[in-house]
């Protein structure tokens, strides 16, 4: 069983090779032309995937030893993303399966980020027990993900608004730092305190999420801060990082630690380009220990969008025989 798997969802062109669950290649280009537009372009996204996906195809083919002619299925992320990075890919997937005469896969990203927990890692041995729940951060989802098996997956709790990544994201940018924000928020918050400022966070029934308020709540601290001390910003940087940081987590694990409750499910996994934050994964781990949780991590190279993940889910499905034909299309709304 040889699979060629290509993520193509939002910014980040890859593709990735498993030859009998032996994941051989996971190749990544990444866009650094958002950056001079503090966020993602769409119609940018589309064409630098035109430009990056046969090289890499070529790239993966050629680390994991592998011949066009050898492949057993082609698989692609189907959705959820942006339409036109979807098309690329999809498009791609769908010439290359049809000219080789092989099986088509068609993988739901989210769920795939789930299933990047069961590649093979010899850093990371230890695979996660049906059921188990997952929280899948990113930067357009946040979600509480039961786990029952490899294709059985349920959401229990999602954001009803904004997502976690982009709370970091927007939060990043209202203190002047440059996209994507994220990141430097959490090297930041690592030499700040994380109780120097307080910010409220917003009660949702039952496991669901929103971030659009603490959002707001920074904007308008921001605001009478700087009214003071135009200064204020750059003087306590640290600070605020790692107050947003550990506000923003700590809304995470409320919910989490309510789930493993009414569940019972103590084995608990994250998924999702958030979990590569180091305030969070440290925070998880720490509570793991606490509860007596089970905690599975994945290392950060699959946390971020990247094709190994895609290739795994599409195992399980090559292995279910779940193919598509020729007329399926992208769904950039694509649900559980």
């Amino acid at each position: 069983m040889i699979i060629l798997a290509i993520e193509s969802s939002c910014d980040e062109t890859s593709a990735a090779v498993l030859v009998d669950g032996d994941m051989r290649s996971n190749v990544i280009a990444a866009q650094l032309i958002h950056e001079q537009y503090g966020g993602v372009v769409p119609e940018l996204a589309s064409r630098a995937h035109q430009q990056h996906i046969w090289p890499v195809v070529e790239r993966a083919l050629a680390d994991a030893s592998v011949a066009k002619t050898d492949l057993s299925a082609v698989a692609f992320t189907r959705g959820p993303g942006l339409l036109g990075s979807l098309l690329v890919g999809a498009s791609f997937a769908k010439a290359l399966a049809l000219g080789l005469a092989i099986p088509l896969i068609e993988v739901n990203h989210m769920q795939a980020h789930v299933l990047a927990h069961f590649i093979d890692d010899p850093e990371r041995p230890e695979k996660p027990n049906f059921p188990f729940l997952c929280l899948t951060v990113s930067g357009g989802h946040t979600q509480i993900v039961r786990v029952d098996g490899p294709l059985a997956m349920h959401v229990i709790g999602q954001t009803m608004d904004d997502a976690v990544g982009e709370a970091f994201d927007k939060s990043a940018k209202l203190l002047g730092l440059p996209y994507p924000g994220g990141p430097l928020i959490d090297k930041y918050a690592a030499e700040g305190n994380p109780l120097a400022y307080r910010f409220p966070m917003s009660e949702m029934p039952d496991l669901n999420f929103s971030f659009s308020g603490i959002k707001t709540a920074i904007l308008y601290f921001l605001r009478q801060q700087t009214k003071d001390n135009p200064d204020f910003i750059q003087q306590h940087l640290p600070d605020i990082c790692a107050s947003i940081q550990y506000t923003l987590i700590q809304m995470l694990l409320t919910k989490l630690k309510r789930a493993v409750r009414e569940t019972g499910i103590t084995q608990i996994a994250i998924a999702g380009g958030v979990s590569a934050n180091r305030g969070l994964r440290t925070a998880l781990n720490q509570l793991g220990q606490e509860q007596d949780w089970q905690i599975f991590i994945p290392r950060f190279e699959y946390c971020t969008d990247n094709a190994a993940m895609i290739a795994m889910a599409a195992k399980f499905k090559f292995e279910q025989g779940d193919f598509v034909d020729q007329t399926v299309s992208p769904l950039p709304r694509l649900s559980f």
